[in-house]
């Protein structure tokens, strides 16, 4: 087992797949999750919920790495507002990424992005900080997704475009090529986007 240990913050669903993905990686072990009150005393795929936010820093002086399983679908608040409180502590926020996603070798993602099962990032395409690509989505060639982003199962972003940050792209939406998402916008699954939007859009 890998000697880099991580601390993950959430212990919902999206956590439950986090987890999946971290440990058959195999980079990262999971040393202790961190959920809410009435989560406590809980397992999670075999790991016992001992923690909460408020034992962040009393875990940062044992651990160096930490990772956000916080799901994301109405706004992206709950995880910027984490990612700022770890950085502030001092934690490191890998990047993750499963063994069963096809990840071009000129393709870059930032620190704290997971990118997971079945997902596919073309050359040149760039994931910024803190996002999720989700299951099965295809982010094709000189894509930019900013920072907080969550491209939900089975997306399709067609090359040039750039998404800004905050924005939630639905299960099974499709952004045509070389258009600009505005910052914090949500689109609903099933849509087909073909013409860019401005910021705090909702489709």
């Amino acid at each position: 087992m890998s000697s880099k240990k991580l601390v993950l913050i959430g212990a919902g669903g999206h956590a439950k797949a986090c987890i999946e993905i971290i440990e058959s990686a195999g980079d990262f072990s999971i040393a202790k999750i961190v959920g809410q009150p009435p989560e406590l005393g809980l397992s999670i795929l075999g790991h016992t919920i001992e923690h909460t936010d408020a034992d962040l820093a009393l875990l940062r002086e044992e651990y160096q790495y930490a990772f956000i399983g916080i799901g994301q679908i109405h706004n992206a608040e709950p995880r910027r507002e984490m990612h700022s409180k770890l950085l502030n502590l001092g934690f490191q926020l890998p990047a993750v990424i499963s063994k069963h996603a096809i990840v071009s070798d000129y393709a870059k993602i930032g620190a704290g992005s997971i990118v997971m099962n079945g997902a596919i990032l073309n050359t040149d395409s760039k994931v910024e900080r803190n996002v999720i690509i989700n299951s099965a989505s295809l982010v094709e060639h000189d894509v930019v997704v900013g920072d907080h982003c969550h491209v939900s199962p089975r997306v399709t972003i067609n090359g040039g475009t750039t998404i800004g940050s905050g924005t939630f792209l639905g299960s099974g939406s499709v952004v045509r090529n070389g258009l600009e998402i505005g910052s914090n916008s949500f689109i609903s699954m099933g849509s087909v986007i073909t013409q860019s939007l401005p910021p705090n859009s909702v489709v």
